[in-house]
């Protein structure tokens, strides 16, 4: 290989990096997402861009080992318990949802002139929401762990998995298979079948046993080794099948998930899958063909925006059939009316087994392109001029005429738990919160919860703040606490206001607006906590009590140094820290004039210090 071969080899190496570290930044920072910044960066650097590249499907072919190994990571995850435990939502909704779309896309397909193959892989590449897209969108409103976001993470979850009986599907609608005779076809079955039960065999009886043997070998580039070889020699027994390499990863990773090695193999995998799979996306973006696109610009824009509002009317009423509120349903809609980064996995299956041609795959892809780039901003639209949630108060009683000695707001863990020391004395509590979920969860426990935001002052009246002896806000939201603490201290002066405190300078500040007791959420958990682990370390129980007993002394002290100061540094002298305290000297203001002495006597002394 000559120098010149190598330095040209380096330059795409070097080329395909760059415009990855550039392009993903500035995606992520407009909100649409880094799988959108790798297809443009590749778009860009591709033959139909600045012609740095010529062969794009080169780089697919090696990059659609990005794509086994996200297939491989995702199979890790389905634990078959786990399954179960949702199977509900995933394989009930996810079900009934993939089957409503699948069908109304297809009939869009078909209404688009394409025939019923072409039709259907155009529709079943676009039921596939992309998962980047989606997630980055609930992670950045806080959704994830909320229920409305645990049903989109389901549904998202069974169309990962969907991937794999679709890849072969599409190996049997070949008409490379068909040419073969029914004889060939049942063969394939055959061999493929066998295959499958191989690598189930061998997941059972083999990898276990063998991942044992390398960690107790300790050599962990081994491990890696190991683990990379699990994935490809899977994939690759697949693909000598007659099936995916994407199947085999994931039947890998799932064999593996029960493994006490899954984390290890996870974590070595994890910087091959994302180093692969962006190079997927740069891949798949130096393939869109802008020729074919801009030939085809008004089937392409109507076929999105027709596919976008046909599926988000599909999964709207499946929400709506499984008794999702209207406001959330119509949320799901349009966060996942899109297509996903699998769909760019079967349109190339599709097209390598010549049931769509390259002019279709393309149209498909940029068709799934447009559409990702269209739902961040479709999203905040609908978030900004939709009409604001209207809770769902059903089987739940708002607060109204109530009346109590203690009213608790908020009732989530630290409310929980400060309740225990009231109702043990049979004080009488009223508690509000503004958790829909949470209030029905608490009534299975023997609670009555009622809805209520203490935020407003109405609530707050009808709360029974105006006759209640005390006032316990226990919710852990800042802003939300400050303001509450404002309008009980002008409208019910009567009863003692108790504060949960988020940190030290939210503690100050309640202080400072007059509260009756406050307490950081965290100080005494964190206390009882570094006493355990003294008495662990062998410390006797009654020198670690004094030490902590110590902490709380010091940490008043600094408290009360800091609120005569007026500054959350001002007690740091009073904190034990792991290096020396150096404290920054006041700089003096520098003299007028020079000093005089004022007498004799003084001036000899300063005459001999000057000489010394």
């Amino acid at each position: 290989m000559s120098v010149e071969s190598t330095t040209s080899d380096l330059v795409k190496v070097v080329a395909l990096l760059g415009a990855a570290v550039v392009a993903v930044p500035i995606f992520r920072r407009l909100g649409l997402g880094s799988v959108l910044g790798y297809l443009a960066a590749g778009l860009l650097i591709g033959p139909f861009g600045l012609g740095w590249f010529s062969d794009a499907q080169a780089i697919l072919h090696v990059a659609e080992l990005g794509v086994v190994m996200f297939l491989f990571v995702i199979g890790l995850e389905m634990r078959p318990s786990h399954l179960w435990s949702l199977r509900g939502e995933i394989f009930g909704l996810g079900t009934l949802q993939i089957l409503a779309c699948a069908a109304a896309l297809t009939g869009v397909g078909l209404a688009f002139g394409y025939s019923l193959p072409v039709s259907f892989i155009g529709a079943m590449g676009f039921v596939l929401t992309s998962t980047a897209v989606v997630m980055q969108l609930l992670g950045e409103r806080g959704d994830i762990a909320l229920p409305r976001g645990q049903r989109i993470v389901s549904i998202l979850l069974f169309e990962d998995l969907l991937i794999v009986p679709l890849l072969a599907v599409v190996a049997l609608m070949s008409p490379d298979v068909a040419a073969r005779g029914g004889e060939s076809r049942w063969i394939g079955i055959g061999i493929a079948a066998a295959s499958v039960a191989g690598l189930v065999a061998a997941g059972i009886w083999l990898l276990n046993p063998l991942f044992r043997i390398l960690a107790a070998a300790r050599a962990r580039e081994v491990m890696t080794a190991a683990a990379l070889l699990v994935v490809l020699g899977a994939a690759l027994l697949m693909q000598l099948g007659g099936l995916s390499m994407a199947m085999g990863a994931f039947l890998a990773g799932v064999l593996l998930s029960e493994s006490t090695f899954r984390h290890q193999i996870e974590a070595d995998i994890e910087p091959f899958r994302g180093i692969l799979l962006g190079l997927f996306f740069l891949g798949v973006g130096m393939a869109l063909d802008l020729g074919v696109v801009w030939g085809h610009w008004p089937l392409i824009l109507s076929a999105v925006l027709a596919m976008m509002l046909v599926k988000a009317i599909a999964i709207y009423v499946v929400a709506r059939l499984t008794r999702t509120c209207h406001a959330e349903a119509l949320d799901r809609a349009v966060v996942m009316a899109q297509g996903g980064e699998f769909a760019f996995v079967l349109f190339g299956a599709a097209a390598a087994a010549h049931v769509i041609n390259a002019e279709i795959a393309a149209n498909l892809t940029a068709i799934v392109v447009l559409s990702m780039a269209l739902t961040p901003l479709f999203a905040t639209l609908f978030r900004r001029f939709a009409p604001k949630t209207q809770a769902n108060l059903e089987g739940v009683d708002k607060a109204e005429g109530l009346s109590g000695s203690v009213l608790i707001i908020g009732f989530g863990r630290f409310g929980q738990v400060m309740s225990q020391s009231l109702l043990a004395r049979d004080v009488d509590v009223t508690i509000i919160d503004n958790d829909i979920e949470m209030i029905r969860s608490a009534e299975e426990f023997g609670f009555k919860i009622y809805y209520g935001d203490g935020t407003r002052l109405d609530v707050l009246h009808a709360s029974g703040a105006d006759s209640a002896r005390a006032i316990a806000v226990c919710i852990d939201k800042r802003e939300s606490a400050s303001r509450i603490v404002e309008l009980a201290r002008q409208e019910f002066p009567q009863a003692k206001l108790l504060v949960r405190s988020f940190d030290r300078e939210h503690s100050l500040a309640l202080v400072a607006a007059g509260v009756d007791f406050q307490i950081r959420e965290t100080f005494e958990s964190a206390v009882e906590f570094g006493q355990a682990a003294l008495i662990q370390l062998g410390v006797p129980e009654d020198a670690a009590a004094s030490i902590a007993a110590e902490v709380r002394r010091l940490d008043a002290e600094r408290f009360e140094l800091e609120l005569a100061a007026g500054d959350v540094r001002a007690g740091i002298p009073l904190l034990r820290g792991n290096q020396p305290f150096k404290p920054t000297p006041t700089p003096f203001t520098p003299p007028r004039r020079e000093a005089r002495a004022l007498n004799d006597e003084a001036a000899e002394v300063i005459g001999e210090e000057e000489e010394e």
